[in-house]
């Protein structure tokens, strides 16, 4: 039995369909004779690259040939049709296939078909009576005994579809299949109708319905051959599917996206779901879903742009470097998880962008302050009016690349609410081993993350969840010692304002002097944000003058610094005097970097209670418990006293919250040097967790702490002798100008300030 495959054609059962005889000669190697049985296999493709399984439909159908005229073409007379299970397929042609005979549901009434074939002829005599020959038309039709052979005479002239015309052959109901076969000969003639008269009336509703069809078939039919004569021109939806072809999507993406695009073609332009079906295909198509070809990356053309753009921070250019070598070693492109952690203005934010010119990548930033709705990270679900992708594929789409260094700002900073926990909705973005399938609700189909470079900024750990905190690499920015601040003053700062505001070089001389002026007297902080502002009042104070004055040099002076930058010098905390008993410096860090802490106390005629004033959070007022039962286990012979007075200690600056364990030796200090009468010199300043051992715990934010007891003017620091370490990150001349003394006990503070004998405490025990 020769199989024949066959596109675009409508064959049902019991009827008569006119093939050519090239059709079997090319696949049997000769021409059909009569009588010949053949099964017929309807191809996807009309011209396939290659011949599989699935390029032929699971449907078939049987005939024999009745018979075979000279001019190259033979009649075949159908008879069941087929389910075709299995395709043996030899070079470029069927060989054989296996098949099974498919159920027929003879639901027809004959009535019914009578009526509906009358019904047809009668429309088709109708359209006959429009032509010159209408009376043999009318002759023709009138031969035709039922609907399918009239379609399968018509099958050649309609512009029905492939597929169209597989689905009815695979209708296993003769009645739905009739009803289906009605409606294409009628939509196919309206069809004809609106080519020759496009304006004519039709009277009848269900003429009026499949003329409405035919319109946007003819339309799509001319739209097609408009986009190939005019591609520039090319319709919204034709435009979707070439950019859906090309885009190179996952497969689960692409079935998506022509899931949606078929739909926007059903729906018009006119749907109220258009524009929501149009923005989807919009953000879809304008992703990139191609990874990015490897490339070498010159590791000292990296270096160099990373101390062009930033002063300093060592730490996360090594790290940087390392990325690159690796990536370099490995010929592929990486992605990593980095956190950098410090106070405001160190570069956290800025760095990134460096980072992306050395790798030769995108930059895009995400800032996730205060968001506090999952769907921000997630995107919300297409189902809901007014849905966006989240802010990560948001990213993604304004880099155009799939592997952009994308900067999520403030990571500490996310909120929670009864919209879900953004924090949570990360985990999945920074996870190497799942971000590669990362599915935003608004897409619903996964995206490749696993290339892009993620740099998070936060300016603590402290509110940043454990298992998110987990996925990342924790790099600290320490904060800059005013020497790195004149530096970048210098060459980074001052620069980039005179250029903001059209200063020209030359035009404006500001000495050292007075950049240190401005950096000790004007700001404080850790980072250079401030000094930034600073520095652009002077410039645009500085711009006034050069018009009025028609481009005259300016020399910034000390006398006029203040006026320039209409502002007041900061009152900076600076020790000095003569330290009284019961009053200790303190190092504390904050959001802004170091900071020194006077811990106060007092004894109070009272009943023995613990009074803790300054706004003050619980670690610290439990560093206040533990240090006042260390200090009675210290002094047991002022127990008596101690018992018929209130002890009360006050951290000043009470409008500011303060919380921490590292004041734990300070305050034990200060309650020693209270009840001793030993006064501690203010130019000693300290830092450290204390245990009711009296063993001295390592803390953090060392060096902030150390440049601000330098800023403050303090000349000796005790810090924990686990902190040693920390010390490399301290820069030198914050090292060279203070005498710091690791310790681990607090008796070898107590007995170095000569508050109490060391022989009176002995392995963390009071004697």
């Amino acid at each position: 039995m020769a199989v024949i495959p066959v596109y675009n054609m409508l064959a049902l059962p019991g009827v008569d369909l006119y093939l050519k005889t090239e059709q079997v000669k090319r696949c049997t190697g000769r021409l059909p004779y009569v009588d010949e049985k053949m099964i017929l296999v309807f191809q996807r493709e009309q011209n396939p690259r290659e011949l599989n399984r699935e390029s032929f439909y699971p449907i078939g159908i049987t005939g024999y040939v009745v018979k075979v005229n000279e001019n190259g073409y033979f009649i075949l007379h159908t008879k069941h049709r087929v389910v075709i299970e299995d395709v043996s397929i030899y070079g470029d042609s069927i060989m054989d296939v296996s098949i099974s005979r498919r159920r027929e549901i003879e639901d027809l009434n004959p009535e019914e078909e009578r009526e509906r074939l009358h019904r047809t002829k009668g429309m088709l005599n109708a359209f006959a009576d429009r032509f010159e020959n209408s009376q043999i038309t009318r002759l023709y039709i009138a031969k035709m005994n039922s609907i399918e052979e009239i379609a399968a005479t018509m099958s050649p002239w309609m512009m029905s579809s492939n597929e169209e015309k597989v689905r009815l052959l695979e209708e296993d109901s003769q009645r739905e299949r009739a009803i289906m076969l009605e409606k294409m000969i009628l939509e196919n003639v309206e069809m004809t109708k609106v080519n020759l008269d496009a304006r004519s009336a039709q009277e009848e509703d269900y003429q009026k319905i499949y003329r409405e069809s035919a319109i946007k078939k003819q339309m799509e039919f001319l739209q097609k051959e408009l986009d190939e004569l005019h591609p520039e021109e090319v319709s919204d939806v034709r435009r979707f599917e070439l950019a859906i072809a090309e885009a190179g999507m996952n497969e689960i993406a692409k079935r998506e996206a022509n899931k949606v695009v078929n739909r926007l073609k059903q729906e018009g332009k006119n749907s109220p779901e258009s524009g929501m079906l149009y923005d989807y295909l919009d953000f879809l198509t304008g992703l990139s879903w191609k990874k990015e070809e490897p490339h070498r990356i010159d590791l000292d053309a990296a270096e160099r742009i990373l101390d062009e753009d930033h002063y300093g921070l060592g730490k996360v250019k090594n790290r940087i470097l390392q990325q690159i070598a690796v990536m370099n070693l490995r010929g592929e492109q990486s992605g990593s998880i980095l956190l950098f952690v410090g106070a405001p203005g160190t570069g956290k934010t800025s760095i990134g962008q460096s980072i992306a010119k050395a790798l030769g990548r995108e930059y895009v930033r995400v800032s996730l302050g205060g968001v506090r709705d999952e769907a921000d990270i997630r995107g919300h679900r297409r189902t809901y009016i007014g849905a966006m992708p989240g802010r990560i594929m948001d990213g993604i789409k304004k880099s155009g690349v799939s592997n952009p260094v994308m900067v999520l700002d403030e990571i500490d900073k996310l909120g929670q609410s009864y919209n879900g926990d953004p924090a949570s909705a990360l985990l999945e973005v920074l996870d190497p081993e799942q971000n590669n399938t990362f599915t935003d609700h608004y897409m619903n189909v996964p995206y490749d993350l696993s290339d892009v470079l993620f740099i998070c900024t936060a300016n603590t750990l402290d509110t940043i969840p454990g298992p998110l905190l987990d996925r990342m690499e924790v790099i600290r920015f320490t904060g800059y010692s005013p020497l790195d601040k004149l530096q970048i003053a210098r060459n980074h700062l001052l620069p980039r304002s005179m250029e903001r505001v059209g200063i020209p070089a030359g035009a404006l001389n500001v000495s050292d002097e007075i950049l240190r002026s401005i950096i000790t007297e004007y700001t404080r902080e850790a980072g250079v944000r401030g000094l930034k502002k600073c520095l652009d009042q002077l410039c645009r104070t500085v711009a006034v003058r050069l018009v009025r004055e028609n481009g005259a040099m300016l020399d910034v002076t000390e006398e006029e610094l203040r006026e320039l930058l209409d502002a007041h010098p900061i009152r900076q905390k600076h020790v000095g005097g003569n330290g009284k008993p019961g009053v200790v410096t303190g190092l504390a860090w904050t959001a802004v970097g170091g900071e020194i802490l006077n811990i106060e106390t007092l004894m109070t005629p009272g009943s023995g209670q613990l009074i803790i004033t300054g706004q003050l959070g619980d670690v610290m007022k439990e560093s206040a418990q533990i240090a006042l039962s260390l200090v009675k286990s210290i002094f047991p012979n002022r127990m008596q006293d101690m018992k018929k007075k209130d002890v009360h200690i006050h951290v000043p600056d009470g409008a500011t919250p303060k919380d921490g364990p590292s004041a734990g030796i300070t305050i034990t200090t200060a309650l020693s040097s209270l009840i001793s009468g030993a006064p501690v010199p203010p130019e000693v300043g300290m830092t450290g967790e204390v245990t009711l051992q009296g063993k001295i715990g390592a803390i953090g934010g060392l060096p902030e702490k150390l440049m601000a007891a330098q800023r403050a003017g303090v000349k000796i620091v005790y810090i924990p002798e686990e902190n040693v370490e920390d010390l490399k990150d301290v820069p030198e001349e914050v090292r060279s100008a203070l005498e710091i003394r690791p310790v681990n006990w607090v008796m070898d503070v107590l007995g170095d300030l000569s508050i109490c004998e060391n022989d009176k405490w002995t392995d963390g025990q009071a004697s």
